[in-house]
Order: structure tokens, then C-alpha cells, then sequence
């Protein structure tokens, strides 16, 4: 097989680059190890950003994001038992989009494959040689049949755990990593949400509200990273949930039943630089940000810039040269804004009542200040991509 780029993993990031390329006339080929159905049912956060949105329109797979996904035109910050909202269409004019990733994922396979572009699921056993020479190729094997694809370049979307990044040689990455003391106890429920997502800073832990549609509610509480499920049955769950959320005279968050339970370990991770010869990682395979700043699908969105149709295109290898500087100058302002919105909604059990106090002001500081509030907006609506 011959494409210009080979794309590993069939996530938002790799979807997307082969939609950007195919409109420019740039040839693709996505291997993904998973099969269809298990990536269009995998259940991820789904909290876009306004420019993430706008290029999943910009593809031609954003009519069912703009029938059915709800716009977020602000947060609620819940702290010292009061509510503060943070406006972000006065402060920026822009707005978020909730709508699950694995419904962006639908979508955009949805679009490849009825443009009959190579799209292969269950691949096995793949490989990736001649990095560092012109002619770098996967190997693989697909139906039971051994394949090498030939490429002019490899794009490295496959996730942390993915083949990509370990495919570097040894020593050539710098590897910068936080593992989090606590964790999220997530839980779905069939109950109509609030309205607004809200995040708490409470005595007992941290609590999040947010939507999936309007009759879903996905719901999280900080718990321990080994955290046993069979301590919180549902009625626990929600009393806890009531308690961290609600603020005195203010309504009750809606019950239902709870559809799933999970517990999610929380850590930052970035490897620089992001790109090895003719190898280019984007989205988890070169970093991982903490939940709580809705990062991870709209920093892989970021990754995803069109270095490669300049290059087809216009014959310019700048934008390739420059690939990873440029996205790991966001990178490393996006890990900002999430570790900053993970430690001070937190509870640390390394803080001392020193650092609590500190956290309460900085809390107090972005709900009472025009610019304290501006800088958060900002941040939480997208930063500008390159």
C-alpha cells in the first residue's frame, strides 16, 4: 500500500487530520487496533471548545453537533457555600459546545467512509520503520493478511498507551509528568442536569456538575485514587453530591438512576519534542492534562494544524520543522490553566492550612475580579490556534 501520510489510531485527533487533509487533496490511510463499534461506544468527556467546533464543521461533520449539542455559555465556581458564575459570552464572547466525543468520533468516521477513504479497524501487530530516512513505512497485519503501507509521513494518534511514542529510540524524548494525589469518582445518571456545568471546592473534596444531553447528567466527586466502588452505593453518592453542590436557599441537583460508575486516576504528562524524523505525535500520545479544564479532545484538535498541507501543498517543510515548538507552546499554556483549576478546587492532603487559604482567595479573587474572571474565561473557552 502507498499513502502521503499513514495515521495511527482512529481517535478525535487522527479523524480529524484525515478530514483536514482530504480537503485539501492530501492522501491518508487511519489504521486503528480497536474495532468500530468499541470506538463509537467508548464514553469520553465531550466539552468543546468554540474552535474546536468550529473545524468539526469546517470538515463537513458538524450537522449533528449543531442539532444536538448544548451550548455552555458559562460556569458556576461553588465555594465557601456560595455560587459564582463566570459569563463567558460577556467576557469573550465566545461559548462551549456539549457533545460527547465519541459522537464527534461517529461523525467523523461517518464522513470518512461515505468518501470512500481508507479507513482500516483491527489492525494488529504494527510497526513502524525508517523514521529517520525518506521512506518510513507501518507494517501491520489487517484480515489475517500482513500489509506495509508506505508513506511519506506517519502521524502518531494512538493515546497513551499507543505503539507511536515508544517507536522513538530510547533517550530522545524528555518526559515531564504529575501524578495527582486523589481522584474522580464519575457517575452517569438519567436526570435532567442543572443547566450550567458547576464546580465546587467543598470541605469534603471536590465536586462536578456537567451535561451529556437534556435528560443525561455526568457527575463527579474526589475520592481516593484506589478508591473501592463498593463504598459508594447510590445513595451515598448522591447525598455527597448534594452536599458539595448546592448552596444554601439555592435548587437541589436532580436524582435518577446511575447508569455507570468509574473511578479515574488523575496526571499531567508532556513529552518534548512531539515529532522524531518523519514521525509526528498529537493528542495523548505526546500529553495528558488532568480533567478538570476539559482539555484533553480540544488540545488534540489543536495538534491537528495543517503542517502537512503545507508541505503537499506548497512545497514548505516550515510548517513540519516547526511542528513541535508550535504545539507545545499551547501545550504547555493549556497544562497551566488545568493543573491551576486542579489544585485549587482540590483538596491536597499534602496542604497546609496555609495553602488552603491561598486556594480560597485565589477562588474569591476570580469570582470578585473583572480580570481575574477574563483570564479564566479565556483560558476555558480555548486558547488561539496557530
Amino acid at each position: 500500500m502507498r499513502t502521503q501520510v499513514a495515521i495511527i489510531g482512529a481517535g478525535p485527533a487522527g479523524l480529524l487530520l484525515g478530514q483536514l487533509l482530504a480537503q485539501s487533496g492530501v492522501q491518508s490511510v487511519i489504521l486503528e487496533a480497536r474495532t468500530r463499534s468499541y470506538i463509537e461506544n467508548r464514553v469520553r468527556a465531550g466539552v468543546l471548545e468554540h474552535q474546536t467546533a468550529a473545524v468539526i464543521e469546517a470538515v463537513g461533520a458538524g450537522a449533528r453537533l449543531a442539532r444536538e449539542g448544548l451550548r455552555h455559555h458559562g460556569v458556576e465556581l461553588v465555594f465557601s457555600h456560595q455560587a459564582h458564575r463566570i459569563d463567558f459570552d460577556a467576557l469573550t464572547g465566545k461559548a462551549m459546545t456539549i457533545y460527547g466525543q465519541q459522537e464527534v468520533v461517529k461523525d467523523l468516521i461517518a464522513v470518512r467512509v461515505a468518501a470512500g477513504l481508507p479507513l482500516l479497524f483491527e489492525v494488529a501487530d504494527v510497526k513502524l520503520g525508517g523514521l529517520d530516512s525518506d521512506f518510513p513505512q507501518v507494517s501491520f497485519t489487517h484480515e489475517s493478511v500482513e500489509q506495509i503501507l508506505e508513506c511519506d509521513f506517519i502521524a502518531g494518534c494512538d493515546g497513551f498507551h499507543g505503539i507511536c511514542r515508544p517507536s522513538i529510540p530510547a533517550g530522545l524524548l524528555r518526559v515531564f509528568e504529575r501524578v495527582y494525589p486523589y481522584a474522580w469518582l464519575g457517575i452517569l445518571a438519567e436526570a435532567p442536569p442543572m443547566g450550567e456545568i458547576i464546580y465546587a471546592r467543598h470541605e469534603n473534596g471536590f465536586a462536578l456538575h456537567s451535561l451529556r444531553s437534556p435528560t443525561i447528567t455526568r457527575l463527579y466527586l474526589q475520592c481516593a485514587p484506589d478508591e473501592p466502588l463498593e463504598r459508594w452505593p447510590d445513595a451515598r453518592i448522591w447525598d455527597e453530591l448534594q452536599r458539595r453542590l448546592t448552596v444554601p436557599g439555592g435548587p437541589r441537583l436532580n436524582e435518577g438512576p446511575i447508569l455507570q460508575k468509574s473511578v479515574t486516576p488523575m496526571r499531567s504528562f508532556v513529552v518534548e519534542p512531539m515529532q522524531y524524523g518523519r514521525l509526528f505525535l498529537a493528542g495523548d500520545s505526546a500529553h495528558i492534562v488532568p480533567p478538570t479544564g476539559a482539555k484533553g479532545m480540544n488540545q488534540a484538535a489543536a495538534d491537528v494544524n495543517r503542517a502537512f498541507v503545507e508541505f503537499f501543498k506548497r512545497g514548505s517543510a516550515a510548517a513540519l520543522r516547526s511542528y513541535s515548538s508550535a504545539c507545545l507552546d499551547r501545550v504547555w499554556k493549556v497544562q497551566r490553566f488545568s493543573r491551576m483549576m486542579t489544585d485549587l478546587l482540590h483538596l491536597n492532603p499534602t496542604d497546609s492550612p496555609f495553602d488552603t487559604r491561598c486556594r480560597e482567595a485565589e477562588l474569591a479573587y476570580l469570582a470578585t475580579s473583572a480580570a481575574g474572571a477574563a483570564t479564566f474565561a479565556e483560558n476555558y473557552v480555548g486558547l488561539p490556534v496557530p
